[in-house]
């Protein structure tokens, strides 16, 4: 016979053990690992993005999804330990975006878990995936065109000024893709008989360095280079641009929007919008082996009007007629 006190004892023991019973039988939601080499700030609108994607996919952050957001701001050498503390946060899979350094920070962390990229130039040029059909192992995703599109950049900047007689272009020598860049953009400036003056900038201060540069060297107009660093610094190089009263032409609408002259790329918010989708389906169960990377070609042509008059360049009605959107 059970006594009266054990009774109780046994209910009371049970009825706490009921809960972690189920609790631990409630299944863990899964957590997105999201790293990046840009700064949330001026992400703000791509992240927006990304989660609009994953939304569509049926996950919800903060409902039946968790997130862990790493942010390099630039600072390309912190993001293979940001990589590392995310594989140790037991993440279910890895967004990389905001630059390549990403992605190689990504792969470097981990053969095992799923990662899901947004990057630009092309990945198997890159070495980074085996085709874009079947990409293998662990790594599929979408990639724009960054650098290789700046002919067509220099080009239209060419068409903005034609008085430009130099045209000086600003790179960042800690970007993985230097190289290339230098090698795309003196190759068509050879073409097209123009006269460029390449310039290096990695910190806020060289920023100041390079402007003045040219100045000395008579610069009639500026092609910005495809940059995590310069993206999250567009405030600045926008601001530079306009006390030096350079016309220049840069690779996100962002920047024509926070008061550059022209812009010339991929309409990134399409590109992450898939990433998100991506990711979604790599919750669910798809391999990223199986997943095709796909290229986002929705490419915008952006002219800031109020710029253009600001820094005294007329803007002829063939470039309005072309431009995907005028900023008045």
């Amino acid at each position: 016979m059970i006594r009266r006190r054990e009774f109780i004892t046994l209910i009371a023991g049970g009825a706490v053990a009921l809960p972690l019973t189920l609790r631990a039988q409630r299944p863990a939601i899964p957590k997105i690992g999201f790293l990046n080499g840009q700064s949330p700030a001026t992400f703000a609108h791509l992240t927006a993005a990304f989660l609009d994607g994953v939304n569509d996919g049926g996950f919800v952050v903060g409902r039946n999804a968790a997130i862990e957001y790493r942010w390099a701001e630039g600072k390309y050498h912190l993001m293979p330990d940001m990589a590392a503390d995310l594989v140790r946060q037991r993440v279910d899979v890895i967004v990389a975006g905001g630059g390549p350094q990403a992605l190689s920070a990504a792969k470097a962390a981990s053969t095992t878990i799923p990662i899901v990229f947004a990057s630009g130039g092309d990945p198997v040029r890159r070495g980074l995936v085996a085709s874009l059909n079947r990409p293998g192992a662990n790594v599929t995703g979408v990639f724009q065109l960054t650098n290789e599109l700046n002919p067509k950049r220099l080009g239209l900047l060419r068409e903005l000024v034609p008085s430009a007689a130099v045209i000086a272009i600003l790179l960042n020598p800690n970007n993985s893709s230097i190289q290339f860049q230098t090698k795309v953009i003196q190759d068509t400036a050879n073409a097209i008989g123009q006269k460029i003056h390449i310039l290096q900038a990695s910190t806020d201060r060289e920023f100041d360095t390079a402007f003045e540069a040219m100045a000395q060297f008579g610069t009639g107009a500026l092609l910005v280079g495809a940059d995590p660093f310069f993206n999250s610094q567009r405030a600045k190089l926008v601001a530079l641009a306009a006390r030096h009263a350079v016309p220049a032409m840069y690779e996100q609408r962002e920047f024509a929007v926070a008061g550059g002259l022209a812009s010339y790329g991929t309409k990134l918010t399409h590109a992450y919008r898939q990433v998100g989708m991506y990711t979604a389906r790599v919750l669910k169960g798809e391999k990223p082996a199986d997943l095709p990377v796909l290229q986002s070609d929705d490419f915008e042509f952006v002219i800031n009007l109020k710029t253009a008059k600001a820094v005294g360049v007329p803007i002829s009605r063939d470039l309005l007629l072309i431009a995907n959107e005028v900023i008045e």
